[in-house]
């Protein structure tokens, strides 16, 4: 693997931890796709680093469990501003 994924792979896993983020968040970050972000931490960062992968893993399923719930915030917000 090139040295420069290694480095993005471990510099988006240490974001994502330190600011709680969602993959959306991070690709916008970092100017790269959701698909590279879900790839490097789901994929690469496990052989990179296996003990940040799992602190990553962490966040991303709590987020993946409370993504319903913004969802529903958001249309809220929506169909408030509507009136």
């Amino acid at each position: 693997m090139k040295e420069y994924i290694e480095e993005r792979a471990t510099q988006i896993g240490t974001y994502i931890i330190d600011s709680n983020a969602t993959v959306r968040q991070t690709a916008k970050q970092f100017g790269v796709s959701k698909s590279t972000v879900h790839k490097d931490v789901s994929e690469r960062l496990i052989y990179i680093n296996p003990t940040l992968a799992g602190e990553v893993r962490k966040v991303l399923d709590v987020n993946k469990s409370e993504r319903h719930i913004r969802g529903g915030m958001a249309t809220k917000e929506k169909y408030l501003h509507k009136v």
